[in-house]
């Protein structure tokens, strides 16, 4: 019986350090790792995701959406047998949330526009 293709990922943050590597199946979904990142993210950093909802990988420069394996999201050319695939890890909050904490001004703006025709 072949034995599974296993992967090593390590997940690069916005501040330069990383999580991992880590070794993954090529079964494994993008969603599986999300929630890995999310379970090991560093303690003590400015920006923390509170769920998977809010991180997105990038690996290749593409976003890897979630129902993808990680054999299906390896790019065959660059990567050296036995190597580490570095993946992005972007923090993006959620958009309802960031409405609700903008202060909004709901003051009336006074429209001072002239025109002269003639």
């Amino acid at each position: 019986m072949p034995e599974e293709e296993s992967i090593d990922i390590k997940f690069r943050l916005y501040d330069g350090s990383d999580i991992g590597p880590f070794r993954y199946s090529a079964a494994s979904t993008v969603d599986f790792l999300k929630q890995r990142v999310v379970s090991d993210w560093p303690k003590g950093k400015t920006v923390v995701p509170k769920g998977i909802n809010e991180v997105k990988l990038i690996s290749s420069g593409k976003i890897l959406e979630n129902n993808k394996t990680v054999g299906q999201c390896k790019t065959p050319f660059g990567e050296i047998a036995g190597g580490v695939i570095v993946m992005h890890v972007v923090v993006q909050p959620s958009l309802a949330k960031t409405k609700t904490e903008k202060k909004v001004d709901k003051a009336p703006k006074a429209v001072i526009c002239t025109c002269t025709i003639l």
